[in-house]
């Protein structure tokens, strides 16, 4: 069972870039469609990004122009880069990893979650 670790959240200021970094253990990253999601207070986990098995790439629409996902097979890791970061991103990133095939957006799909980093954004 692959295991995912987030890094790389913290707190910037609106114009901003982060990196998030999403690392696998128990099994390679290759193999699973990898996705991020956010979840900001009071609100309901929205999906952000996601890196196909195949390397195909979709982007939420409130983030497209904005973010990109990547990944580094040889360091078992996926990123997502946030530029031009706004108040509205700040939430909680998660990344998830499934096997099954369907919605790419449907967080039911995905069976493995990483812990989650913070993202703050401050205008």
């Amino acid at each position: 069972q692959v295991q995912l670790v987030e890094s790389g959240g913290g707190s910037v200021q609106a114009g901003d870039s982060l990196r998030l970094s999403c690392a696998a253990s128990g099994g390679a990253l290759n193999r699973y469609d990898l996705g991020w999601f956010r979840q900001a207070p009071g609100k309901d986990r929205e999906f952000v990004a996601m890196i196909s098995r195949g390397g195909t790439k979709y982007l939420g629409d409130s983030v497209k122009g904005r973010f990109t996902v990547t990944r580094d097979s040889a360091k078992n890791i996926v990123n997502l880069q946030m530029n031009s970061l706004k108040p509205e991103d700040t939430a909680v990133y998660y990344c998830a990893a499934r096997l099954e095939y369907g919605l790419i957006s449907d967080e039911q799909l995905y069976d493995t979650w990483g812990q989650g980093t913070q993202v703050t954004v401050s205008s």
